[in-house]
This record gives structure tokens, sequence and C-alpha cells, in this order.
């Protein structure tokens, strides 16, 4: 007569996403120091105590582990410029706060910065994971998306499309993590992110210009009427 098989023990979900979360903490490190091609799992399975089958059991390749230390990176950007944000009330402290928060993760993560030059250099058949990753999480754009529409309903920004405020905050905030990186820069970032948001907020022309007609006056006439 047969019995019935015994189960085994249950899975311990937390050890599994803890462990997961450590393989990739130290895969992106490792990653950033050594380049794809010389990162040795087993030296990343040794940083993490554990086997190097261990390893390859919650990524069965090194491309694998290599997009999703990526994936975990960003993950843990948005989760930063979101808390960050949080801490605040008003909408344009919200914005102050999350550029701050943007610089600070990279300048305090800068094997991620690392990391996006490297996937470019070696996985040229696949698009950034920085951008492919905002696209996954357009919740929360959808979220700034609104801010910036109830600033704009508020007579606080001028009416112009939210997209287009949004992609110029992004591409100055992506342009100047890169500068940051690659020149070594220590300034204060909360000084950083406020002449940038100085600069976009309040510009560069006088009271004075802008009664005169300001920027529109030197632009084709379909960028000018865009511009208001």
């Amino acid at each position: 007569m047969s019995t019935a098989r015994k189960p085994g023990r249950p899975i311990d979900l937390d050890l599994v996403e803890r462990r997961r979360a450590a393989i990739l903490d130290a895969a992106a490190k490792l990653f950033a120091e050594k380049g794809f091609a010389h990162a040795d799992t087993q030296v990343l399975a040794d940083v993490v105590q554990v086997s190097k089958g261990t390893v390859f059991r919650y990524f069965p390749t090194k491309r694998e582990l290599f997009e999703a230390s990526i994936e975990r990176s960003l993950d843990r950007l948005r989760q930063t410029v979101d808390a960050a944000a949080e801490a605040v009330a008003d909408p344009l402290e919200k914005l102050l706060a999350a550029m701050t928060g943007y610089l600070r993760f990279f300048d305090e993560n800068p094997e991620v910065v690392e990391l996006l030059i490297l996937e470019r250099a070696e996985f040229k058949d696949r698009k950034s994971s920085y951008f492919d990753h905002k696209e996954k999480c357009s919740e929360t754009d959808d979220g700034w998306l609104l801010l910036l529409a109830g600033l704009i309903a508020d007579g606080r920004f001028r009416n112009i499309p939210t997209e287009r405020i949004k992609n110029v905050l992004g591409d100055l905030l992506y342009g100047t993590m890169f500068s940051n990186h690659m020149s070594g820069r220590t300034r204060a970032l909360e000084s950083q992110a406020r002449d940038l948001f100085d600069i976009v907020f309040h510009g560069l022309l006088t009271d004075a210009e802008r009664s005169r007609g300001g920027i529109a006056r030197y632009l084709p006439q379909d960028a000018a009427g865009k511009s208001e």
C-alpha cells in the first residue's frame, strides 16, 4: 500500500526575495567594477555567501543577471524619487524634492551610472533599460502629469503641454546625472538641484526683456507659438 508523499519544507518567500535582492545588489557593483565579460559569477557567489549554483537558479544566464540588476536599480531610483516627493506637500516643492532625490540616488549609487553605460556598450541590440523602465512605470508618470496639470490650472505654470514639461525636466536631470559622474563633480546636490529649478522655472530673461517679446522674437513662428 502506497503512502502519500509528505510535503517538503514550505518555501520561505521572504528569504527568497532577500537573497535575490542581495545577489542583484552585489551583481550591480561587480558588473560596474569589472565589466560584463570579466564579471565572475563565482566571485559574486562568494560575496553573497551562496553557491554558484544558487546564483544560476535565480538567474540562469549572466545576461539575465545583468538585466535584472539594472531593473532593480531603476526600481530603487523610482522609489527614492517618489519618497522624496511624498515628504512635502506643495507641488513645486515636490518637484524640487524629486529632482534632488534623483541626483542624490546616482551620487550615492555610482555603479548604476556605470551599468547604464555598460549596457549601451555591450547590448546595442536592445533599448536602454532606463527609458524602457520609464515606459513601464506609466502610472507614476501619470501622477507627475496630473501634478503639472494642477500647477497649470492654479495659474502657477504657463498653459503648455504637461508631457513637454516632464520631458524637458527628465532630459535635464538625465544629462546632469551623467555630467556629475563623468566629471567627478562634488558640488552639494541641494544647491545643484536648486540651480536647475531656478533656471527652468524662473528662466534667464528679465521682466524687461519679456515685455519686449522675449525669446519668441528669435524663434520661427511655429516654435514661438508652441513656446507660449
